[in-house]
């Protein structure tokens, strides 16, 4: 028997979905994707992920990438960790290990799917620690905390040496050895502090607090190595503040080279290893003594290349005529100056003559001013009684007295007349008649 079917509008079967409008685009499969790609890594939250989860289907591929799956009790999340991050980490990932990824959320088209690519891993219990970790230290970074230009240099020749550390681990026994082998006259001041665990900030705060009364010149604060969970003591942030407040300079020598520790980062100095810091504090007395040894030669070398060139100077300066024979210096000076005598004598008399000559010239030059000289040759100076000088004759009165200055005295007179003097020369009127 035949199957009959049964032909519905297609608006029917779409009956709760809008039609596509007119002009509306009908996305293929690779266009979408390409939108949901852009949405989720063009958002900035997941550009910068932690993500906790435990992995699982873990592969390894023959490149060095790393591929696996993080998953929880409600979800799975798709991961890749490209070779040049994997080959940086310090843990073999498997199947079963809760760690801490962080990364960013990518999209991959070809399979249609959102991953994250990590680009750090990290177990979980140390990775809560790291996180902390970059939260206190950018946190005391963005206070400055961890500036160079607070830092102080280590004095070159410290007389007294402060050491926090544990009285029973190695790194005091260390760090003694080598003060005692580089500067044995040092002194070394061993405040205990406890090194580990929860109780350690305390303590070590506490520890520095005991060296200030006896005023060190350099405090070396730090451990021996051990597990990352062994050294978060030194990542205590009241640790950190006592470190930048106090009045000495620090080193920090917490476990070993590749450890970073908040306390390396506020110290004044950071040394590898707590032997490190012993001899970053103290210099070699051996290497020292080579030194002013050295220096005693180079001083003796230049103090003989002084003499032999002040020496050849010597000999130069007595080899000269004048150094051997000082008499016939002063008998050329002589015969010298013999032969420049008679030359200033007339140099002298020919100035002297000069100037007698221009001085007569400037003193028959003052006589002519001389209104004597002018009384001399018959003139006469008319005054009146309260001295003012009569220059012309229409200043005179009929009547009124005068003086007349003569060169060996004056003349007392009344003016009988007064007559003024025409253009022509006559005199046509006479004042007073």
């Amino acid at each position: 028997m035949s199957e009959i079917y049964t032909v519905e509008p297609l608006s029917a079967r779409f009956a709760d979905f809008p039609v596509p409008a007119a002009g509306q685009a009908i996305l293929s499969v690779s266009q979408l994707t390409a939108m949901i790609r852009e949405r989720i890594e063009g958002y900035p939250p997941f550009r910068a992920l932690w993500v906790r989860g435990e992995i699982s289907n873990f592969k390894q591929h023959t490149s060095g990438h790393l591929y696996f799956t993080l998953k929880d009790r409600g979800a799975i999340l798709r991961c890749v960790m490209f070779r040049s991050q994997a080959s940086r980490l310090n843990f073999v990932p498997k199947n079963g290990l809760e760690v801490i990824a962080a990364g960013s959320l990518k999209v991959y088209e070809s399979g249609g799917e959102y991953e994250l690519v990590a680009e750090a891993l990290l177990p979980a219990g140390i990775g809560q620690w790291y996180i902390r970790f970059e939260e206190l230290k950018a946190k005391l970074a963005a206070e400055g905390l961890f500036a160079a230009e607070r830092k102080r240099p280590l004095p070159y020749f410290p007389r007294r040496v402060g050491v926090v550390t544990s009285p029973t681990g190695a790194a005091i026994r260390d760090i003694i050895k080598v003060l005692s082998r580089r500067a044995a006259g040092v002194e070394v001041l061993v405040s205990p502090a406890l090194v580990q665990g929860e109780e350690a900030p305390a303590s070590i705060i506490k520890a520095l607090e005991r060296l200030i009364p006896w005023r060190p010149d350099v405090v070396i604060v730090g451990r021996g190595g051990g597990s990352l969970e062994d050294l978060q003591a030194f990542n205590d942030e009241k640790l950190a503040r006592a470190i930048a407040a106090y009045p000495f300079p620090v080193v920090s020598a917490v476990g070993h080279e590749i450890d970073f520790t908040i306390a390396d980062f506020v110290a004044d100095q950071r040394a590898p290893t707590p032997s490190a810091a012993a001899e970053m504090v103290v210099p070699d007395r051996r290497e020292l003594l080579e030194r002013v040894a050295g220096l005693g030669r180079r001083l003796q070398l230049a103090v003989r290349r002084n003499y032999e060139k002040r020496r050849l100077t010597l000999d130069g300066l007595l080899a000269r005529p004048w150094f051997r024979r000082p008499l016939d210096m002063v008998d050329l000076r002589r015969r010298r100056l013999d032969e420049l005598w008679p030359r200033a004598e007339v140099c002298m008399e020919a100035r002297i003559a000069g100037g007698r000559q221009r001085l007569a010239v400037l003193a028959g030059r003052l006589e002519s001013l001389n209104p004597l000289a002018v009384l001399s040759r018959g003139y006469a100076v008319c005054q009146r009684p309260d001295g003012r000088l009569v220059s012309r004759a229409a200043q005179v009165v009929p009547g009124e007295e005068l003086r007349i200055l003569l060169v060996d005295g004056e003349v007392g007179c009344r003016a009988e007349s007064v007559s003024l003097k025409t253009r022509e020369g006559g005199y046509p009127f006479a004042v007073g008649e």
